[in-house]
């Protein structure tokens, strides 16, 4: 962290100086820079097997990955990405070999108790029916969030149709997002694991650059969480479990205001923290993420089991 700090002081500085921008911005950016080099110090990454709360589910980080356990993952989301206190994940899968303040892309994970999903019709389902009903759908949502201060999100499309692996109860998808003014398009990557009682979720949004390497290591993402015995969709009992309103193809439509907080936290991100303090548009996040890339090689990460089914 520290070299990545006078790198991007240095830059910081050399972009100042060629935009005539105030030099003291630089000395707000390192300010900025040590609270998130103390922040990332603190972090308690984990690997091998982690159990989730009160004993749900479990996941074996794959080699390659790293996790936050809920109470650094809230400290992520609200303390550096800005967002509203009170946040719901219970944990963050990231890219091994980056920190979570700077990485291409993390999985939140959370846990949505709205009871046993039926998947009756998830071989009835024509996703491209349903996307014109979400972008009809995200057009009324933008106006709330122009409302709220939120930038507009226009949905363009599938950036990975969804599947429903009927056997494992997992369901998952991507789509892709034209964001205000933004230059990169924005990918939203969701994973359902279906359980008893409810939902795993896990959700990542980033750029569209990420999609390969995201699509490359899906196999790995899926393979790592599971519900724990009693908790699994198999343990459904109908004389004492809910069933839920939600449909495989409510879960992939959703509500398309029910996330809106969680898009704006990961796409605010520490970019946004960096560009307002430095004022120095996009060389600063151009700069991280070029170094980043040339830094971090995930062409070594190793697939695990369970492939994932050809469609």
């Amino acid at each position: 962290m520290k070299s990545l700090m006078l790198a991007l002081l240095c830059a910081i500085s050399s972009f100042n100086v060629f935009a005539g921008e105030d030099p003291l911005d630089s000395t707000k950016l390192l300010d900025e820079l040590k609270r998130l080099e103390a922040i990332e110090t603190s972090l308690k990454y984990k690997t091998g097997k982690v159990v989730l709360q009160n004993g749900m589910a479990t996941i074996n980080i794959a080699p390659g990955f790293r996790f936050l356990e809920a109470e650094d993952t809230r400290m992520i989301l609200e303390d550096v990405w800005g967002n509203m206190k009170g946040q719901k994940a219970i944990g963050m899968i990231i890219p091994e070999g980056t920190s979570a303040i700077f990485a291409d892309y993390a999985f939140l994970v959370e846990f949505e108790e709205m009871g046993y999903v039926k998947d009756e019709d998830a071989d009835k389902i024509n996703y491209d029916d349903l996307l014109k009903d979400m972008k009809e759908e995200s057009m009324e949502a933008n106006k709330e969030r122009v409302k709220v201060g939120h930038e507009a999100m226009h949905l363009l499309g599938w950036a990975s149709k969804p599947y429903y692996d009927k056997e494992k109860k997992i369901l998952y998808w991507a789509k892709e997002y034209k964001v205000g003014m933004s230059e990169e398009n924005t990918l939203n990557y969701d994973v359902r694991i279906l359980g008893r009682k409810g939902v795993l979720v896990l959700q990542a949004v980033s750029s569209m650059n990420s999609l390969d390497s995201v699509n490359k290591n899906i196999p790995n993402i899926l393979g790592m969480v599971a519900f724990n015995e009693g908790h699994k969709y198999s343990d459904f009992d109908s004389n004492v479990d809910d069933v839920a309103a939600w449909t495989i193809g409510g879960l992939v439509a959703g509500k398309m205001l029910a996330k809106a907080g969680l898009f704006a936290l990961v796409l605010k991100n520490i970019k946004l923290v960096l560009l307002g303090l430095a004022a120095a548009g996009g060389a600063i996040w151009k700069f991280i993420s070029g170094r980043r890339r040339k830094e971090e090689v995930y062409d070594g990460f190793e697939t695990v089991e369970p492939e994932v089914e050809q469609r």
